[in-house]
């Protein structure tokens, strides 16, 4: 590692999920890490719904599944594309079949926590006014004047990223059309009127919906209403009476709606960074992609940026990064948002009231009862299909490993607590001894794994499948930099 004039090694801008996450990564791995939150306390809002398989997954991969099922309730929904609700396919290629329904401020404050357990350093009402970078660090400057030096920079500050700006890059993508709002409230209303109201409206208008909080707040609604038209300024929260005045345009009835928590607007622009990486700095998130919340994706795409990035940038830091490491987040994240952004532009079609779009969501409700095509939507909305293109070879080669059971009573995933890389090796004739520092070598029976031997990235995405040593030499230092010596 280079000795150069910082004050921390990496610089966290933004501290909802995707900051959070990438925070508790880079602790892993032992980099210094300050998280700057231009907010002095958490909203309370919660965009983000919840935990979708993948994200449930890369959880229990740190040992912090428990957490979450101790506050979540799990849901089976497949095939939840633009308004069309299937059952749960069989044969999902995960052993945690499921999504958790976690509001996104317990999310926020369960990662957090952990977070903090790790030793990182969360600075709130610290808002991010300034930014330059030479070839030793980045200074970046605050709204109070004070200034901060580090080694690399992560913009995880959202759709309005300051970071993206400061930068200058492109956000090339579509404006929004149409825009709906979004809000908890309380309703006086019967709640099996309201049910019944809102089944009968969603009959013609998938944008509609009333929700109750999955807190179990008596009377308290998620409330989801199309706005009249696109505000002019989106960061402007509606009203309570701009709520009102389109549910009863909308439904007859406001549902006796008062004392709202929150109140926001979302529209339907589709937005994505030309650049994840510009020298030192980086995007993540909703700072690198912005799209429409159908599906449920937007938080977790986040949280997968920064399972992606993390171990990456902290092998940087460290001094042990191959060339080209750090550039691949941006060469496999990329691709897997811009795909997001497509599966969010259809549904959003899927989702019109007109008669096209009606008899479209017909013809694809029909084509989903085919189990094929049912677990592909699932497989991409839930991201367990995500493959990184790592070349030709295997068919597991760029896929995620799911969690598998060892003969020694070990799970796979009870592997991976500290972030580390895996060699798991049926052979017992394999040897990583020259990355014993990055790479934990395994050596365990598993019946449901038919390779002789594989080799994870700390993200557990599948660097290599094989038997042969002369092979793993050749790949490891692809992925885990150079051999150590002595």
């Amino acid at each position: 590692m280079m000795d150069v004039d910082v004050d921390v090694d990496v610089i966290v801008v933004g501290g909802g999920p995707t900051g959070l996450t990438l925070a508790c990564e880079l602790r892993l791995a032992g980099v210094r890490v300050v998280v700057l939150e231009r907010l002095t306390e958490p909203t309370g809002q919660s965009r983000g719904r919840g935990l979708h398989a993948r994200s449930v997954e890369l959880m229990d991969q740190r040992g912090l599944l428990d957490r979450f099922l101790a506050v979540s309730e799990k849901f089976q929904v497949g095939g939840l594309f633009g308004g069309v609700v299937k059952p749960w396919p069989d044969r999902l290629d995960t052993a945690h079949p499921y999504g958790l329904a976690t509001p996104q401020p317990v999310t926020e404050r369960l990662l957090d926590e952990r977070a903090l357990e790790l030793g990182t350093e969360i600075r709130r009402g610290c808002e991010l006014v300034g930014l330059s970078q030479d070839e030793n660090g980045v200074t970046v400057e605050l709204a109070d004047g004070t200034h901060l030096r580090s080694r690399h920079v992560v913009g995880c500050d959202g759709g309005r990223s300051t970071v993206r700006k400061l930068l200058g890059v492109g956000f090339p993508g579509e404006p929004a059309t149409v825009e709906t709002l979004l809000g908890d409230m309380e309703l006086t209303e019967d709640p099996a009127t309201i049910a019944a109201v809102v089944e009968e409206v969603r009959g013609t208008q998938l944008r509609f919906g009333a929700i109750p909080d999955v807190d179990g707040n008596q009377g308290v609604y998620r409330v989801l209403v199309p706005a009249e038209g696109v505000a002019e300024d989106r960061a402007t929260a509606p009203t309570l009476d701009e709520f009102k005045e389109r549910m009863l345009a909308c439904a007859g009835t406001d549902f006796g709606a008062h004392s709202p928590r929150w109140l926001s607007r979302f529209g339907d622009a589709t937005r994505q960074a030309e650049h994840y990486r510009v020298g030192r700095v980086l995007l993540a998130g909703d700072a690198a992609h912005i799209h429409p919340p159908t599906g449920g994706q937007g938080l977790n795409l986040g949280v997968q940026d920064a399972f992606n990035l993390g171990w990456k940038l902290a092998a940087t830091v460290n001094g042990w990064a191959p060339a080209g490491l750090l550039d691949s987040y941006h060469a496999e994240r990329h691709p897997v948002g811009a795909d997001v952004l497509d599966n969010t532009r259809a549904q959003m079609t899927l989702l019109g009231a007109d008669p096209g779009a009606t008899a479209l969501r017909r013809l694809f409700s029909k084509l989903m009862d085919f189990e094929e095509v049912n677990r592909y939507v699932t497989g991409m909305i839930t991201a367990v299909d995500v493959r990184y293109d790592l070349g030709e070879g295997h068919e597991l080669l760029g896929r995620r490993m799911r969690d598998v059971g060892l003969k020694r009573g070990r799970r796979l995933y009870e592997l991976m607590r500290d972030g580390r890389g895996l060699l798991l090796d049926r052979t017992g004739r394999l040897s990583a001894e020259g990355w014993a520092d990055r790479i934990d070598h395994v050596v365990d029976a598993c019946e449901e794994l038919d390779v002789p031997a594989v080799l994870l990235r700390p993200d557990g995405h599948v660097a290599w499948v094989g038997d042969e040593q002369s092979d793993l030499l050749g790949t490891l230092p692809r992925w885990f930099g150079a051999a150590t010596t002595g």
